[in-house]
């Protein structure tokens, strides 16, 4: 099948808007910047994972599936948005999250409890006692395990629980942004947008090798350059596998190796993937204090904020947007800005100083 014949359901509001950052040009002085607004999709605060879902949601939708359950972290805009999804299409929500129950509801909780999702924290700091090699294999089989057996008492109250998989990164997720290209083209085309490089996160990978293939297979005229967003970044040979089984699956004849991949990490301090997953750094948090002075334009610290980190570092260095415009790719993520940890050390560098900080008192008497 082509993937143009691909059907999908709308979980969220496309096209999202694709912009001209005039402040941030002018600032930066070496060539146009655009930002391709998918924290603007709609669907509960909105994000890139609705792109993903508008497949995956069919295809739950037609194999007779009456709930969704994924996985991530506590703060996963994954997770908030598939069980949103789910929600809209009268399916049940469950999420299973890596780690203790936080002591109180912040960010992405507080909307996934508001949703009334099913949670489900797994502790796996046991693991953390066993050698190095080990780890990773026993957290895997802890939460298969755990998997699995949510997925049967499920089935026991007559309901049929899809898995998603961390982030929707399988080869229906990725379609999303495979098609997110031709939008994207189509709105170059209308706007007299010139660019040569689109930047993107690289995470778990879906959002990536979805444009990477779409960016193949429909002739971009643009390179597609991931951000790493961790410094324990996902395999690049994973990436490879799952892209040649979009283009596999659909006909769209290519093949890829990982030297056809093009990731920016930045290096020592100026690590575009800040100091670990989801970890508060204050560099990201100047990245994401220039963009909100500049365009009045949000991002939050887990993903965006260092994609936006790589974007402005890599136009600073002359690799990207010298010979023509560069576009971001917003992802959204935005309830990561009120999360408990990212607020209390936002709190040190935003909130400290009054008088560099511009917080005046102004005191009656």
């Amino acid at each position: 099948m082509k993937i143009e014949n691909l059907e999908r359901v709308h979980t969220g509001l496309l096209n999202t808007p694709l912009e001209f950052m005039p402040a941030l040009t002018k600032k930066m002085g070496k060539g146009n910047l655009y930002i391709k607004r998918d924290d603007l999709t709609g669907l509960a605060m909105g994000g890139n994972k609705t792109r993903k879902l508008d497949y995956i949601v069919k295809y739950a939708l037609d194999n007779g599936y009456t709930a969704l359950m994924t996985f991530g972290g506590t703060q996963t805009n994954h997770g908030r948005l598939t069980a949103a999804a789910a929600i809209r299409f009268g399916l049940k929500p469950i999420m299973v999250l890596k780690g203790k129950k936080p002591e109180k509801m912040s960010g992405n909780v507080l909307l996934d409890r508001l949703m009334g999702v099913d949670l489900y924290y797994c502790d796996m700091s046991a693991a953390d006692k066993l050698p190095a090699d080990q780890q990773k294999a026993a957290k895997d089989r802890f939460l298969k395990e755990t998997a699995d057996r949510i997925i049967a008492e499920y089935a026991k109250k007559g309901e049929k629980v899809l898995s998603v998989p961390i982030g929707g990164s399988t080869v229906l997720g990725a379609c999303g942004y495979v098609q997110a290209i031709p939008e994207i083209m189509q709105q170059m085309k209308d706007q007299h947008i010139e660019a040569k490089h689109l930047v993107a996160g690289y995470g778990s990978t879906g959002t990536f090798a979805g444009l990477y293939a779409g960016a193949r297979y429909y002739h971009a005229p643009f390179e597609v350059i991931g951000i790493p967003i961790e410094p324990e970044y996902n395999s690049i040979d994973e990436c490879v596998d799952l892209i040649n089984e979009v283009s596999k699956q659909f006909e769209m004849g290519f093949t890829v190796t990982r030297d056809d991949l093009h990731l920016e990490m930045g290096e020592g301090e100026n690590f575009y993937g800040g100091v670990g997953y989801n970890a508060p750094d204050h560099i990201t948090q100047r990245y994401i204090k220039m963009l909100a002075e500049t365009e009045a334009i949000f991002t939050d610290p887990c993903y965006t904020g260092k994609v936006l980190h790589g974007f402005i570092d890599l136009i600073e260095k002359g690799k990207i947007a010298q010979d023509g415009g560069a576009i971001m790719l917003h992802t959204g993520g935005l309830p990561g800005l009120w999360t408990e940890e990212h607020l209390d050390s936002m709190n040190e560098i935003f909130w400290s100083d009054p008088e560099k900080d511009s917080v005046h008192e102004l005191i009656m008497k």
